[in-house]
């Protein structure tokens, strides 16, 4: 779990990040969370766009990323996902 001093700092890491998934109307499925665990290992932090054809609760879209990547869901901002998982090869961010 991450505390609300790691959360700020990651959401300013993350504000200059640009979007690299999206989820559309084809919604959560293998195939996008086996992607985005790959690329969570090589960034650690990344963001997601929810598209508005998938037809999903944008909260909810982001609590199953979180659950199913095993992730650590930073923020959900309007259609924006943040999710932020400790790399055991390539570490980066260090966190206060």
């Amino acid at each position: 779990m991450l505390t609300g001093k790691q959360k700020r700092y990651l959401r300013s890491l993350a504000h200059h990040l640009d979007p690299i998934f999206q989820v559309g109307k084809g919604g959560v499925n293998d195939h996008l969370i086996r992607h985005i665990q790959e690329a969570l290992e090589v960034r650690e932090l990344i963001k997601i766009t929810v598209l508005n054809n998938s037809g999903e609760d944008r909260d909810e879209v982001g609590q199953e990323l979180s659950e199913k990547s095993g992730a650590e869901l930073v923020q959900v901002i309007g259609k924006i996902v943040v999710l932020y998982k400790e790399s055991r090869d390539n570490k980066k961010i260090e966190l206060p």
